[in-house]
């Protein structure tokens, strides 16, 4: 059942100041999966209230309503080969051989209460591709969000205390999400 949650925030190309953090961007007043998306794109924003799909054909669901959600198609890669492909990127960029690629993109997929499954894509936020370890953390706390046991607040407030200003490495980002979900 779609229940009406709030009206969907305009998305601005401007609205890129936040973190990366597993499959999560995060800010002081949003929280997506993967990346916020461009003008007119889908995307899936993540509030205390429940879950949103922005762009051309918006829907949204309470959290009660949200029976699973899902990232799938996640870039993951071992560190030695994550390591390896950015070495490559650097040596490209000074060949000035580099042209930059456009995001992975993974899916989304929400299954609600009354049973459907709606799918929406969504881009990795992830610079080469995520730790394994990175990737289980997020859907742990994705499950602790639909058992109404967590609230993506948690992630807002850990943004607005924090105000991480560089990218943080995959190590600090699984401590992050570590704590997040309770096991720091």
């Amino acid at each position: 059942m779609e229940l009406n949650v709030e009206p969907s925030p305009p998305t601005r190309a401007a609205d890129r100041t936040g973190s990366t953090v597993g499959l999560f961007w995060v800010s002081g007043e949003r929280v997506y999966l993967g990346t916020p998306p461009a003008e007119g794109v889908p995307g899936v924003l993540l509030s205390p209230v429940g879950v949103r799909i922005t762009g051309p054909a918006p829907q949204a669901w309470r959290w009660s309503a949200v029976m699973d959600l899902q990232v799938t198609e996640v870039p993951v890669r071992t560190t030695l080969v994550r390591w390896a492909a950015r070495g490559l990127s650097v040596a490209a960029a000074a060949l000035d051989a580099w042209v930059p690629g456009s995001p992975a993109e993974m899916t989304a997929a929400i299954t609600t209460t009354q049973g459907d499954r709606i799918e929406c894509p969504v881009f990795s936020g992830a610079a080469v591709a995520y730790t394994q370890r990175e990737v289980d953390l997020s859907l742990g706390l994705l499950a602790r969000f639909t058992r109404g046991e967590s609230s993506p607040a948690t992630l807002m407030t850990w943004w607005n205390d924090a105000q991480p200003g560089e990218v943080l490495r995959s190590r600090e980002r699984e401590a992050v999400l570590e704590g997040w979900l309770g096991m720091a």
